[in-house]
């Protein structure tokens, strides 16, 4: 597999706050940078990759050794937080985490890209209070953009508060995920679903990263996003983010999200919010 370039100055600042972060947050942007900063140093090769369950499912050693970092500096920000990180294979929501504060964390976002050296890969914190998001923090680092969000202070890019767009659907990019680890019928209603949102849109997107691809909604570059099935640790960053940035998160079938562990996705800015936008029932086999 390709080299990754290595980037010293990349996303390695650590000054891109706004006077509303609160300390907490800070910590968290800061141990985000030096997630990032394990990514862009990295060079994966083939001996490095190990296959998860399910199709085209993998993790590196640099996942696990990002994550090991997170836990490490996390656990020294909020010491009674819980933490649920993808590479610990802990999909099942404890009745424990709906109480206090609980981290969230993909330690890489996007790790087929990652991988290919496709540079579009993220890492997402997001932190749970009582079961529902509070903050969320997305730090591309290839891209040296960060994005985050505390509950009620707003969403912001590189210290550059952000806002979804006003734009309805017909005028909108609409981005897409095709849950390529279930069922093969659940990647088929994906591909269905997006010939519909096709047909209603400017075009249709898939970057490879659900964290990355509501960061993209959130800042008002796309309208929606929707992907058939979904773990916590995908979306539960980017669904803080999203909602701070005046956008709508729900499942396919438009309920609220519990955050308790998988659901589909579909996420739409302020301006598309107004419409008809869920996909018919018949398109969806969850």
């Amino acid at each position: 597999m390709a080299k990754v370039e290595k980037r010293a100055n990349a996303g390695m600042t650590g000054e891109k706050y706004t006077e509303k972060c609160s300390e907490l947050l800070r910590k968290i942007i800061s141990a985000a940078y030096g997630a990032g900063e394990i990514m862009v140093n990295a060079s994966p090769h083939d001996e490095d990759v190990m296959a998860k369950g399910g199709r085209a499912n993998y993790v590196t050693v640099f996942d696990e050794k990002v994550q090991e970092f997170l836990l490490k500096e996390l656990s020294r920000i909020l010491p009674e937080a819980h933490f649920v990180g993808e590479e610990e294979g802990q999909e099942i929501f404890l009745p424990e985490y709906g109480k206090g504060f609980t981290f969230v964390v993909d330690p890489i976002d996007g790790t087929s890209n990652f991988m290919r050296d496709y540079e579009l890969s993220v890492t997402s914190i997001a932190l749970l209070k009582d079961g529902r998001p509070y903050i969320g923090v997305i730090y591309n680092p290839y891209a040296d953009r960060i994005f985050y969000a505390e509950k009620g202070c707003g969403a912001f890019e590189n210290g550059r508060q952000i806002f979804t767009s006003p734009d309805p659907l017909s005028h909108s990019l609409v981005s897409m995920g095709t849950a390529p680890y279930y069922a093969d019928e659940i990647t088929h209603s994906a591909f269905e679903i997006g010939n519909w949102y096709l047909k209603r849109s400017i075009d249709i997107r898939r970057s490879g990263s659900a964290a990355w691809d509501l960061c993209l909604i959130a800042s008002g570059r796309t309208g929606l996003f929707y992907e058939p099935l979904l773990c916590l640790w995908d979306y539960a960053a980017g669904a803080c983010i999203l909602e701070e940035a005046g956008g709508t998160i729900t499942d396919m079938h438009g309920e609220i999200l519990a955050y308790r562990g998988k659901s589909s996705i579909l996420a739409v800015t302020a301006g598309v919010a107004k419409e008809d936008y869920l996909p018919p029932v018949e398109l969806m086999r969850e």
